[in-house]
């Protein structure tokens, strides 16, 4: 089932995406929630009322006639008011690549434990235009990821029982500003002001039962679920990365186990992936220069399309837009030092 949150009258109506349209919920059935934040806090009676409210659809008992085009939604983010955003660690392929392009070994803890930071939960969006100031523009980039959201409240949750904590899965792309995320990290603090400008989800969450062929195991190791699905990213139409989220190394119920080690974790909580191999120009400008000593980095500039796709999780279509304004916090910086 593919949940969609787009807007209605100023606010956020939830609804179901079948062949084209979407199904408002109270079209399914008048006692489902109408918003995603809702749905989620009550998720163990309306998941299955929504299922059959969409085996309905399938069988022509719910005509389209009452389902809204999807083309003439505006869609929001699939969870346009998180409680929390997390984003992991979990691909092995894109950290050793990083630490090989900047010519520093592979860090063993990274196959010990898997580590998370947190971003900004009130800067999620969903497809449209990503507005970025003068000095997000100083190497921005895109991450190809995937993203769950959490959908019932639990605590100490241990790996082998995290996945039921699971609502779907989405893509997600965690916009970055480079300059602005390697200078504050130099003082061992972050990323912030490098991330929490956008982080962008969508187009909807597709729930686990139709993600049920794609299961595979999980790496040697490791405990939970995990799926066999192609990674890609086109920036104005041309294919810049490919990946599989069959390649995750720490599965999001090991991530799961640590996010909620003595914290609760609630409905609505977003839990991303971390980086695919491949899944920014961070990492394929360090290869690039390292194979080729003439490489020329790329970054995003004002106006590019930037198109994230997960076979089964759709396409994420972004475009970036410049803010008309010549502020910048970079040229504010102080020089020397106080006494």
């Amino acid at each position: 089932m593919k949940l969609v949150s787009y807007l209605v009258e100023g606010h956020d109506q939830l609804g179901i995406y079948v062949d084209g349209y979407i199904y408002a919920m109270e079209t399914l059935h008048p006692d489902l929630p109408g918003s995603m934040g809702m749905f989620l806090q009550y998720w163990e009676d309306s998941y299955p009322l929504a299922l059959k409210g969409e085996e309905m659809v399938k069988m022509g008992r719910i005509p389209k006639e009452r389902g809204l085009p999807y083309d003439a939604a505006y869609l929001l983010a699939p969870i346009p008011f998180p409680t929390s955003c997390r984003d992991g660690y979990a691909f092995r392929q894109h950290v050793a690549s990083a630490r090989r392009n900047r010519n520093v070994p592979m860090i063993p803890e990274f196959d010990q434990y898997p580590i998370f930071y947190f971003t900004n939960h009130t800067s999620i969006q969903g497809p449209g235009d990503i507005v970025c100031m003068p000095d997000h523009f100083e190497q921005l980039d895109f991450e190809l990821e995937a993203a769950i959201v959490i959908c019932k409240a639990g605590r100490n949750i241990k790996a082998e029982e995290a996945d039921q904590y699971i609502g779907g899965l989405m893509i997600m792309n965690d916009m970055s500003a480079r300059r602005l995320q390697m200078e504050e990290m130099l003082l061992n603090l972050g990323p912030a002001k490098g991330k929490d400008f956008s982080t962008v989800i969508g187009p909807w969450l597709v729930t686990l039962d139709e993600l049920e062929p794609f299961e595979i195991a999980p790496k040697p190791g490791h405990t939970g679920k995990n799926w066999n699905l192609r990674m890609q990213c086109h920036v104005n139409g041309i294919q810049v990365s490919d990946g599989n989220l069959g390649d995750m190394d720490w599965t999001f119920a090991e991530i799961i186990e640590r996010c909620s080690y003595g914290v609760t974790l609630h409905p609505g909580d977003l839990i991303g992936s971390g980086t695919v191999g491949t899944g920014c120009f961070l990492e394929l400008n360090g290869t690039g220069k390292l194979n080729d000593p003439n490489y020329v980095a790329q970054w995003l500039n004002d106006g590019d399309k930037v198109e994230l796709t997960i076979d089964q999780l759709g396409v994420l279509s972004n475009t970036i837009v410049a803010e008309p304004t010549d502020y910048s916090i970079l040229a504010r910086k102080k020089s020397g030092h106080a006494d």
